[in-house]
């Protein structure tokens, strides 16, 4: 089986300041331990990255930029976005095609957004996912807290598991590759 890990939003813009997601520095180095242990197995990465027009996630603006301490390789495979769904409207699915990628490692940024509509996406698109677990993350969202916006999506996508497709929901040293 044929395993990608996509690293999703981890910029700038949602790494410090107004919009910084919560507990950032742990999940960057979590991330960063997977991406470290995915290389390793041979495992291809790819950098997906927001951009909205008038934001700070404007393309080529500093907030768009990878995030300061997230690890990358010269190897690793980019894609642009404009909506939470990575799939949609980008070259995602050429990259990693179903029939030569049968499995996606899914971490990054924001848990309620893009996180979410890329695990359901993938998960429709017939790849079994695997959500790191604790390699995600958001900000507080008026009565909810970012902790239990993290945890209310890892039980409930934990679930959608079906007939031709799995997720998993796991901790990051839980997640093997090769």
């Amino acid at each position: 089986m044929t395993t990608a890990l996509l690293i999703i939003d981890v910029q700038q813009a949602l790494c410090s300041g107004e919009y910084e997601c919560h507990d950032i520095l742990r999940v960057i180095d979590t991330i960063n331990g997977l991406s470290r242990r995915a290389r390793t197995a041979g495992v291809q990465v790819v950098l997906i990255q927001h951009e909205e027009k008038d934001s700070p996630l404007a393309h080529g603006a500093e907030g768009w930029q990878l995030a300061e301490g997230l690890e990358t390789s010269s190897e690793d495979l980019r894609v642009r976005k404009t909506t939470p769904d990575s799939f949609y409207q980008t070259d995602l699915r050429k990259l990693l095609p179903g029939e030569d990628f049968e499995r996606l490692v899914i971490c990054g940024l924001q848990t309620d957004y893009c996180i979410n509509a890329t695990v359901r996406q993938a998960h429709q698109l017939g790849y079994d996912v695997v959500l790191a677990a604790d390699a995600h993350s958001t900000v507080d969202n008026g009565p909810m807290s970012a902790d239990d916006i993290i945890a209310e999506h890892n039980k409930d996508l934990a679930h959608l598991t079906g007939s031709v497709a799995r997720i998993d929901v796991k901790p990051a040293a839980d997640i093997v590759f090769g």
